[in-house]
């Protein structure tokens, strides 16, 4: 590899233009203010198109799971196409998407628009990625992978004031012509982005991308039906059952084996030197597969508690829709700060110690708001902890990232891109699927345990009441059901207490729960690099899935890498060992 003469001037001239930036940053708010937007907008879908609210949020998991299951094509179809050419034709599809959200006239019309955006999103994420690695080195690189990331709770904000604004005034359909109007800003302005060269004689791994569809399909229908579809035993909202057993499990199982046979079938490829759809060379290290973990455990633990935020302010506090949306704005803004702003600690601080200290604050502010929450959400104790929550979910995230970009080669970038949306939105629906199912299990034995030590109410009313089924629900909610039983004002009294005292303290535990897998988190983030590259290196060799470079090099080498040595130079100079898997 060469080195220019004057690696200053050659980063300051790279540096001269921000456009690049303004144009990822821009689309990747296009594309995040469209889920958001559906979200704050079911009042007025629901109505407008006379359908329950199950249907916009069918929507909303179409687009999702169509996301991941086809984003490890989408970055192969960028390098074999041009990742600029791809990157337009996503944008346009995704405007139009949205313009068919905007004048849907029925839900199979909504359904198929949202399906079919999601799909668009899996081209334009890898292409953000090759954008940012071809334009931007060092300090830059680390500015512009913060704002990448600090955009998509940009565009939550957004959506609560843009889209909540419109569907309480002229009407939620405004909010995705404005979104279709940024695609058409957006497409003009990567007119002025320089070409990202193609790869036309790239072979496209059909098979491979079959296999990761099908895997990533199982595994999300699986886990987003744990809760309603039986952990276990399939319930009555199952839509089939297999000996009795709950279809959740077993696909779960199912997109296991599946995942598996997708990474036997990439190294089998890798060891034949022959296209794959994803390139195992992005996860080469010990330290590569530490940030891959880091990412999946903070995605894991930031989503739950931002399922179980709302949870706690809509039932626990009896609050409104939008009255949660403008409570949780300070821990949304807090995301943003510290997504935007981390990458000034890099050149003091070593990946693997801000990790450990990001997931430090984030357990600590999770342990905070479990024995803080109560029925007052004025508590500055309570608004605290998310400030720090945020502050700690915003700094990692943004930093995972960057390191494994840093760590991969240039051509390699839209699969960084690629890795880190497919991680993204399946850690996203795990965490959520998984903290639904500990939280309901949790309240139902406390509710089973309380209920007991209330001789009031007797089994025929709990019977009646059905708690052997129990689920977050309000006092209002509780009392619509009692009044349709036999249960005596003292009974009522009793049974709300029971209520109001077990759904808080199965928050509080599933809070806890998931500040110890915060803790858990510091052994991957140990793992993590010493030093974070200024460079990305061109090339990575060799291309070899059993010569794994071992990436635990000591500190008197990272100094002197740092003081002079290529990436080349770098990467010859690490030992190489065979993977005992």
């Amino acid at each position: 590899m060469s080195v220019p003469a004057n690696p200053a001037a050659s980063t300051a001239i790279r540096a001269t233009s921000w456009l690049p930036l303004i144009v990822v940053v821009l689309t990747q708010i296009q594309a995040s203010f469209a889920v958001n937007a559906l979200t704050v907008s079911m009042q007025g879908i629901t109505t407008d198109l006379d359908t329950p609210a199950t249907s916009v949020g069918t929507a909303i998991t179409a687009g999702t799971f169509a996301m991941a299951a086809f984003i490890l094509l989408g970055a192969k179809l960028g390098a074999r196409f041009g990742s600029r050419r791809v990157f337009q034709i996503a944008v346009v599809i995704h405007a139009v998407a949205m313009l068919a959200v905007a004048l849907s006239v029925s839900p199979a019309m909504l359904f198929v628009a949202q399906a079919s955006s999601g799909a668009v999103i899996a081209l334009i994420a890898p292409a953000l990625v090759v954008f940012i690695a071809s334009n931007y080195n060092g300090k830059q690189q680390a500015q512009a992978i913060g704002l990448l990331a600090a955009a998509i709770p940009a565009a939550g904000v957004l959506a609560l004031l843009i889209a909540g604004t419109f569907a309480s005034t002229i009407g939620w359909r405004y909010s995705f012509a404005l979104v279709a109007a940024l695609g058409a800003v957006n497409l003009l302005l990567s007119f002025r982005l320089k070409k990202v060269d193609s790869q036309p004689l790239l072979q496209i791994d059909w098979t491979g991308a079959v296999l990761a569809a099908i895997a990533i399909i199982l595994l999300s229908f699986g886990f987003s039906g744990l809760n309603s579809w039986g952990l276990v035993l399939a319930t009555d909202q199952a839509p089939f059952d297999i000996l009795g057993v709950s279809p959740a499990p077993i696909l779960v199982v199912l997109g296991l084996i599946v995942g598996q046979g997708f990474f036997l079938w990439l190294r089998r490829r890798q060891a034949a030197k022959l296209p794959r759809i994803f390139d195992l060379r992005v996860l080469a290290t010990g330290s590569e597969r530490a940030v891959t973990a880091c990412m999946a455990i903070m995605l894991f633990v930031g989503t739950a508690a931002n399922f179980l935020i709302p949870l706690y302010i809509q039932v626990v506090q009896g609050r409104s829709s939008i009255q949660t949306s403008f409570s949780i704005i300070p821990y949304t803004l807090s995301i943003f700060v510290a997504s935007t702003f981390v990458a000034t600690l890099y050149s003091r601080f070593p990946p693997r110690q801000l990790a450990r200290g990001g997931f430090i604050v984030v357990a600590a502010a999770l342990t905070l708001l479990a024995f803080t929450i109560r029925n007052d959400w004025g508590q500055f104790l309570v608004v605290l902890g998310l400030i720090l929550l945020g502050l700690g979910q915003g700094a990692i995230v943004a930093l995972v990232f960057n390191t494994l970009l840093s760590a991969a080669p240039k051509e390699l970038a839209g699969d960084v891109g690629a890795w880190r949306g497919l991680v993204h939105n399946l850690s996203g629906s795990v965490g959520i699927a998984v903290i639904s199912v500990f939280a309901v299990g949790v309240l139902s034995g406390i509710v089973a345990t309380t209920a007991e030590e209330h001789p009031e109410l007797p089994p025929a009313l709990i019977s009646q009441v059905n708690l052997d089924n129990t689920n977050f629900i309000t006092n209002a909610q509780l009392k619509d059901v009692l009044s349709q039983t036999s249960a005596s004002p003292l009974q009522v009294v009793a049974a709300l207490a029971v209520n109001a005292d077990a759904r808080l303290r199965a928050l509080q535990i599933s809070l806890l729960a998931l500040a110890f897998l915060a803790l858990l988190a510091i052994i991957p983030a140990g793992r993590m690099p010493g030093r974070m590259r200024d460079e990305l290196p061109e090339r990575l060799e060799p291309d070899d899935p059993d010569a794994i470079v071992d990436d635990t090099i000591s500190d008197a080498d990272e100094d002197a890498a740092a003081a002079g040595y290529t990436a080349a130079g770098f990467t010859a100079a690490a030992t190489t060992r065979k993977d005992s898997a």
